[in-house]
């Protein structure tokens, strides 16, 4: 039987690796991208839902300038006045045409560079916040590490095109992936303290603003069309240089799920609304094929044995030693799950089919001594093999180690109170 047993496990395991490779296939089948690199991520968890050579380094073009803004958002103060340099004003298009020497409001430019994707502005809001060009590009590359983004390299503030030799002499290429730009705009939504700031900005149809001298008046649109074409459209940024091609990446929400998409390399001139067909065609994939479902905690657990113990209180009930938990090597105790935020489980966005799996890793025993909160395992929740949620199991009880000392001062403690051993 535990061979027939064992053979059925297998199948079932071959099984489900092999559907879940018919199912990316049939996804790469389904999905006819122009992109030469394409990312669907849930925006909530990060996890990637699809992926057309999502890891490919690419130059991200405009794209970059989501970084910009959120660096400034976070950083900088919206009402500070920011002065154009003669390299801000020496941006070739598409620019704002600053001169040397005019000054503007900090929360104008970003509308600036967010609607209309401009250069200069760019410029002057790294001088800005970063000192120069060099200091800013500094703060985006910190920024993408501690995202996760190791993929990513940043040289310019506005994604035009460009290389240099890092800090180890190794030439790099103002770049990314779909993967970490999909990252960096679930960060924007989603993570960062200034997402309503930031989803206020991009999700602004038209500006108009003057320089602080009032000398001079500019109109902004916002040139992500899905904006107001698309219902639940959050955010959005085109890019395009000779290098990059055309590029996007974008936000959605839909019946509280959020999906981010990012695309590289999605054709070159007359070929512009390519891009757009992609993302049409990537925000429909994930709301036909993902819906949210909750993944409930288990709330009961095995007891652990602890061993060498300190444990002779009397059974008063008249329970076994076993019902209490006592065996001959040592006693059981209880535990519990340290559940972050809610007990009740976790939303996920799932495929059809999906499943969450739960892992319990809990010692046969432990040594004492054991003190009350002490880790003694984890429960872990896995999907297609990845771990999306932990918690640690915790002792609800101390257990003191057997010594010499412990146990004749416990036989010393009982005296005292008159019990009888």
């Amino acid at each position: 039987m535990k061979q027939i047993a064992g053979i059925f496990l297998l199948c079932c395991i071959i099984f489900g690796r092999a559907a879940a490779v018919l199912g990316a296939q049939e996804a790469e089948e389904e999905l006819s991208l122009h992109a030469q690199s394409a990312v669907l991520m849930d925006g909530d968890s990060g996890r990637v839902l699809y992926e057309k050579e999502g890891e490919t380094v690419r130059p991200m073009a405009s794209t970059t300038k989501i970084m910009t803004c959120i660096l400034a958002l976070e950083y900088g103060n919206m009402e500070d006045t920011v002065e154009a340099s003669r390299e801000a004003a020496s941006q070739p298009e598409v620019h704002l045409g600053v001169r040397a020497g005019e000054t503007y409001r900090m929360e104008d430019l970003l509308y600036a560079l967010m609607l209309e994707s401009y250069n200069d502005a760019a410029v002057m809001i790294a001088e800005q916040i970063g000192g120069d060009v060099k200091g800013f590009a500094a703060l985006m590359n910190e920024k993408a590490r501690s995202l996760g983004c190791l993929d990513t390299y940043f040289i310019t503030p506005n994604g035009l095109d460009a290389k240099e030799e890092d800090e180890t002499g190794r030439e790099r290429v103002h770049s990314t992936t779909a993967r970490d730009l999909a990252r960096i705009m679930a960060y924007c939504v989603r993570e960062s303290p200034k997402r309503e700031e930031f989803l206020k900005i991009t999700g602004t149809q038209n500006y108009y603003f003057t320089d602080l001298e009032e000398t001079r008046s500019f109109s902004c649109y916002n040139h992500n069309a899905l904006l107001s074409s698309m219902e639940g459209m959050l955010s959005g940024k085109t890019g395009f240089t000779g290098g990059a091609g055309y590029s996007y990446v974008g936000a959605a929400e839909s019946e509280g799920r959020t999906y981010v998409i990012a695309l590289l390399g999605c054709g070159w001139p007359p070929h512009k609304t390519y891009k757009w067909e992609d993302a049409r065609e990537l925000f429909a994939y994930g709301k036909e094929n993902y819906a949210l479902r909750q993944v409930l905690f288990e709330r009961t657990f095995p007891r652990v044995l602890v061993t060498g113990g300190l444990y002779w209180e009397e059974n008063t009930a008249g329970e076994s030693a076993r019902e209490e938990g006592r065996e001959s090597q040592g006693r059981r105790i209880e535990i519990f799950g340290d559940i972050p935020g809610s007990e009740e489980g976790i939303t996920l966005l799932l495929g059809e089919g999906e499943q969450v799996m739960r892992r319990l890793i809990l010692p046969e025993s432990v040594p004492a001594p054991v003190k009350e909160g002490q880790e003694l395992g984890r429960v872990e929740y896995l999907l297609e093999g990845e771990e999306i949620f932990s918690y640690p199991l915790l002792a609800a009880e101390n257990v003191d180690k057997m010594t010499l000392g412990t146990g004749l001062s416990y036989v010393w403690e009982l005296f005292l109170l008159g019990e009888k051993i």
